[in-house]
């Protein structure tokens, strides 16, 4: 007896919902893999320097 009250009510709403697209375009940022490519990259340049000048350190 439930079910068919919540189908009856799922039908007579049916119609009622909308769904719109949004105005604005949806932004996704990956600053954060940029990030740490850029800590990458540096820590292995870090690296080449400290080994290159091993003297110094």
């Amino acid at each position: 007896m439930r079910l068919a009250g919540v189908a009856c009510a799922t039908v007579a709403l049916g119609g009622c919902i909308t769904v719109n697209a949004p105005e604005e375009a949806i932004v996704i940022e990956l600053n954060v893999n940029i990030r740490q490519e850029v800590i990458y990259r540096l820590a292995e340049d870090a690296n080449d320097a400290i080994e290159d000048n091993a003297d110094i350190f």
